[in-house]
C-alpha cells in the first residue's frame, strides 16, 4: 500500500520530514538565543548573584553602593562574596575603527567570575598594568578591525586609555554578539568614565552544607537586595526575553506551520491511500481478518513513514546545526527534550492520519468490494 504508489510516498515521507525539519531546527534556533541570552550567567558560573530589586535580567544593570559588597559579606551563612563589574564600551583601535564590548571587571586578587577556559595567556598576566584578556568573538572581530590577526600583546584603546592584550579566553557568545573583554576590578573602573556607583553585581557562594536557595533568601531579609540563584537567574532571564521581545512569537509561528502542514499533508495523503486500497481491505474483511488486525496494519505503517520521516528531517537538521556551529553567526542549540517533543509531535501527527483510515475501515463491508 505504502510504495505502490511512489508519488504519494514520497509526498507523504516528504511531508513529515518537513514537518520535523521545521520544529527542530526554529526550535533549536529558539533555545540557541535562550541561551545567548544567559551567556554572561554561564560564563561567571556563580552559585548565587545578587543585584538591585529592580533587575529583571542578567543584561541589565542597575548600579549597585560599594558598601553592599560589605553588607553581602556579612551575612553568617556567605562564605565568599567578590564584585562583578559589567559595562558595554567601545574600543578604538589603531584603524580608527570602533567596535563596541562588554567589559567586566572582576577581583584583583581572587579573579572570581573568570571562564576558566583560557586558551593563550595566563591569568596571571591580567594583573600587568593595562592588561585584559578577550574572547575568541574577539579575536575575530579586532582582527578584522586591524586586517589581521590580533596576538598577545596588541594594544587597543577604552575611552583613550591604553588596554593591552595579555590573554585570550573561550566564553559563550552574548545576545547582541559584543565579544567579551576582562579585566580586574581597579583597571575597569579607570577605563570607564567616572560615576557615582560603579558595582553591577555581586557574586556569592554559600557556606558548605546549605543550599544557594537558602542563602539567597538570607541575603535578601538582611541586605534588601535581590539574590537569584544561577538556575533562577537564568529561568528569570529567558522569562523576560520571552515576555517582552517578539522573539518567541516568531518562532512559535514557524513551529505551528511546520506542524500544520505536516497534519494536512500528512492526512489527506495517508486517506488517499485508503480510499484507493479498499478493495483489498474489502477482501481481507471478507477472508475473515478483523478490524483490529487492519487498523494494526494501519498503525504499523504510520509509525513506519513517522519514524523514516522525522530521521529526515533530524538528519537536515543537524547538517544546518554543523553549518551554523562552523560559522558561529547563527544561535543553534538541541537538547535531547527538543528531539523528544519534534518525535511526540510527528508521532502524533501520524496517529491523526491512521485514525481517519481507522474510521474508513470500520465502516466497510467487506460485501461492498464484490458488489458490481
Amino acid at each position: 500500500m505504502l510504495t505502490g504508489d511512489k508519488g504519494k510516498y514520497f509526498l507523504l515521507v516528504s511531508a513529515l520530514s518537513l514537518a520535523s525539519l521545521l520544529m527542530t531546527q526554529q526550535g533549536a534556533i529558539f533555545l540557541g538565543l535562550m541561551r545567548w541570552s544567559t551567556s554572561t550567567i554561564r560564563n561567571t558560573n556563580a552559585p548565587i548573584w545578587v543585584m538591585d530589586p529592580v533587575v529583571e535580567q542578567v543584561n541589565e544593570v542597575q548600579p549597585l553602593r560599594d558598601i553592599d559588597l560589605f553588607r553581602v559579606r556579612s551575612v553568617d551563612e556567605v562564605e565568599w562574596a567578590e564584585p562583578l563589574y559589567f559595562s558595554i564600551q567601545q574600543a578604538k583601535f589603531t584603524s580608527g575603527q570602533f567596535k563596541s564590548i562588554l567589559l567586566m571587571g572582576l577581583d584583583s586578587i581572587t579573579l572570581i567570575g573568570m571562564p576558566s577556559r583560557i586558551q593563550e595567556g595566563n591569568l596571571n598576566h591580567l594583573k600587568q598594568a593595562n592588561g585584559v584578556i578577550v574572547d575568541l568573538v574577539a579575536v575575530e572581530m579586532f582582527s578584522k578591525a586591524l586586517g589581521r590577526r590580533i596576538t598577545l600583546g596588541d594594544t587597543f584603546e577604552i575611552n583613550d586609555r591604553e588596554a593591552k592584550i595579555v590573554g585570550i579566553c573561550e566564553t559563550e557568545k552574548s545576545f547582541f554578539g559584543y565579544p567579551y573583554v576582562y579585566t580586574t576590578e581597579q583597571k575597569f573602573l579607570d577605563f570607564i568614565p567616572r560615576r557615582r556607583k560603579n558595582l553591577s553585581f555581586v557574586l556569592v557562594k554559600p557556606k558548605e552544607n546549605l543550599s544557594a536557595e537558602f542563602v539567597a533568601k538570607k541575603i535578601e531579609s538582611e541586605t534588601g537586595l535581590k539574590a537569584l540563584t544561577k538556575t533562577a537567574f537564568f529561568q528569570k532571564t529567558e522569562n523576560w526575553i520571552k515576555e517582552n521581545t517578539g522573539i518567541p512569537i516568531s518562532f512559535y509561528m514557524t513551529v505551528s506551520l511546520g506542524f500544520l502542514v505536516g497534519m494536512a499533508v500528512s492526512c489527506q495523503t495517508f486517506y488517499a491511500f485508503i480510499l484507493e486500497n479498499l478493495p483489498y481491505l474489502g477482501v481481507l474483511k471478507a477472508m475473515g481478518v478483523t478490524n483490529k488486525e487492519l487498523c494494526n496494519l494501519l498503525l504499523i505503517q504510520a509509525l513506519f513513514v513517522g519514524f523514516l520521516g522525522y530521521g529526515i528531517g533530524i538528519g537536515y537538521a543537524s547538517i544546518f546545526g554543523n553549518f551554523a556551529f562552523n560559522s558561529k553567526q547563527i544561535p543553534f542549540y538541541w537538547n535531547a527534550s527538543l528531539l523528544l517533543f519534534s518525535l511526540f509531535v510527528v508521532l502524533f501527527i501520524c496517529a491523526c492520519a491512521a485514525l481517519l483510515g481507522i474510521y474508513r475501515i470500520r465502516r466497510l463491508e467487506s460485501a461492498e468490494v464484490f458488489r458490481v
